[in-house]
């Protein structure tokens, strides 16, 4: 009669989810016990992405004041809240250190064996260090879940989805540019989780075309100098010899902007302001669904000026030209770009202190360099620029954009799908690299190692090499007989190479137009075709249409995460708590 209930996935979001069943357990379930059953190939706490046995030369790209798995009064959820320490709080570091994932790795365990003991003693938890196959079931009847290696499933009242980044099948360019690699003797490494990646086949001395600049880059920047023996001396990069030469693009062609360097001070904006949970329940609303860009998007933008000046008016009044009253009433009064673009011309004075979204997402458009050897140069000036920025106080009102970008995503969440621009944008002014690892580049840079190709880079397989170019540098090209792919695989459900979500698929669960399975963004019930939420099935993380920034976040910011595990976890224990007391009626 013991209630069963399986996760699938024990790495941050399933260690979340079962921090949120031990806070609402005392108020949601009273059953006579209770058995969860965690299903993870790798150690509970960590997971694949955050387990302890990798590199300690990987970093986190946080502060580590800035990560937390405890909620707090900011969270908008129906459970209560239970405090606990800051991981540099736990580890006894300086806030301000960048740790690396090992140490991440042992503070996620800790949350996980903190969580267990404070279950109800009636509750007993199961690891189970295999992968889940599938799921069978009725609708209205218990599930079994299907373990590698095991002949019989795990029944479950109930079961939890928390798997996080999978590995995925190759689209058809992908594969395409595999086979090409086969044919001619050539390396192709499709997108991975860099820290599982084989990169032995990339060859000192030879150069290797990267595609993508963000934080799978970085990883592998640092797994391919430092890792093979190369070390920095001040600004300077002593090499081993070891190293390949990296020729790097993207969509962009600059990498993440730096970590902001220094503390909030002063008020914070009043966020939300444009874009909150009204503005959300009016868009849900609509019969015809919306549209992203027409509908959104001006929502979003509004936001993010208004985080943006509310900071600059009232921190660094000197430098604008209109009482910040009146222009928050002029501003909230807006009705079109137009109409702000003009505000903001008349209150602000210099236009470095503007917001442009449209320059920051593509800081290259219409440069152009006459050489490879000037762009160089010029990329090296244009990242000193961005560290010099975003340590720079003077320049604080980015800080309250990174606010209302926090904000933003908060309230994006509770509409479910809104395509997968959005994550990269967020990702690339919010989630960037620390500060040294982009002076690290820079040294890389000066030393030849490192040569930055440009926007929009476009890579071609022919006369047995691949070629890689840029509009940046008109007439420039440079051939490799490796390619990179520095950036996760896309989570879609239809291409993951995890049986349990190709199963899912498979079986009916619907996904959306860019392959992510659709739940219901209210507590992370899975649906299906018609949009009916499965009672017994239960999402969370990167692949779904509810995804957040992250497992874990910054102290004090709402965290999105935390408040789907609480909704998650309260409506398991409701469903949990009510199937017993019918079974114990029967």
């Amino acid at each position: 009669m013991r209630p069963q209930l399986v996760i699938v996935g024990a790495g941050p979001r399933g260690t979340g989810l079962l921090e949120r069943i031990a806070a609402n357990a005392p108020e949601l379930y009273a059953g006579s016990g209770l058995d969860i059953h965690l299903v993870d190939p790798y150690p509970p706490g960590g997971g694949r992405i955050w387990r302890q046995a990798q590199s300690p030369l990987l970093w986190m790209n946080s502060h580590a004041e800035d990560v937390t798995m405890f909620t707090d009064e900011t969270v908008a959820m129906d459970g209560p809240v239970r405090e606990g320490p800051t991981l540099h709080e736990w580890a006894g570091l300086d806030g301000g250190t960048f740790a690396d994932r090992q140490l991440q790795g042992r503070y996620l365990r800790w949350v996980y064996e903190r969580a267990r003991a404070e279950l109800p003693e009636d509750v007993t938890v199961h690891h189970h260090p295999r992968r889940a196959l599938r799921i069978s079931g009725p609708r209205e009847g218990r599930q079994q879940v299907w373990l590698e290696g095991r002949p019989r499933p795990l029944p479950a009242d109930l079961v939890v989805l928390a798997i996080g980044h999978l590995d995925a099948e190759p689209d058809s360019e992908q594969s395409a540019l595999a086979a090409y690699a086969r044919e001619h003797g050539l390396v192709h490494l499709p997108p991975d989780f860099t820290a599982d990646s084989d990169l032995s086949p990339l060859r000192p001395g030879e150069p290797a075309l990267v595609r993508g600049f963000g934080l799978a880059f970085v990883d592998l920047m640092v797994l391919l100098t430092e890792g093979r023996g190369g070390r920095y001396e001040g600004d300077t990069y002593v090499p081993s010899g070891r190293e390949p030469v990296l020729y790097v693009g993207s969509r962009r062609g600059v990498p993440y902007h730096a970590k902001i360097g220094y503390d909030w001070t002063g008020d914070r904006p009043p966020l939300p302001r444009f874009l909150g949970p009204a503005e959300v329940e009016a868009l849900s609303a609509r019969p015809e669904g919306f549209d992203f860009r027409r509908d959104v998007w001006p929502l979003v933008e509004k936001e993010l000026g208004f985080a943006h000046y509310h900071r600059l008016f009232t921190a660094h009044a000197e430098r604008t030209a209109m009482a910040w009253a009146d222009f928050e009433e002029k501003y909230a009064a807006a009705s079109d770009v137009a109409e702000v673009q003009a505000l903001v011309a008349a209150a602000v004075p210099d236009p470095a202190d503007r917001l442009d979204l449209t320059a920051l997402d593509h800081p290259l458009d219409g440069v152009r360099y006459a050489s490879h050897e000037d762009f160089q140069e010029g990329m090296r000036r244009y990242v000193e620029a961005d560290l010099s920025r975003r340590h720079d106080p003077a320049h604080s009102a980015d800080l309250g954009v990174f606010l209302g970008l926090l904000s933003v995503y908060g309230q994006l969440v509770r509409l479910g799908n809104t395509g997968p621009w959005w994550h990269g944008f967020f990702s690339y002014l919010a989630s960037g690299p620390p500060g040294p690892r982009l002076r690290q580049m820079l040294a890389l840079s000066r030393a030849g190692l490192l040569r930055f190709v440009g926007a929009d880079m476009t890579v071609t397989a022919e006369d047995g090499v691949f070629r890689a170019a840029s509009r940046t540098v008109p007439g420039f090209s440079v051939e490799a007989r490796a390619l990179v792919e520095a950036r996760l695989p896309e989570p879609t459900v239809g291409r993951a190479r995890d049986r349990l979500l190709r199963e899912l698929h498979t079986d009916g669960a619907a996904e959306t137009a860019d392959g992510l399975l659709r739940v219901d963004p209210r507590d992370g019930r899975i649906l299906d075709g018609a949009g009916r939420p499965h009672p017994r099935r239960f999402a969370l993380g990167p692949y779904t249409d509810a995804r957040t920034p992250g497992a874990f976040t910054r102290p004090r910011t709402g965290g999105a995460a935390f408040r789907q595990n609480d909704a998650t976890a309260r409506a398991a224990l409701a469903f949990l708590s009510t199937s017993l007391r019918r079974e114990l009626t029967r």
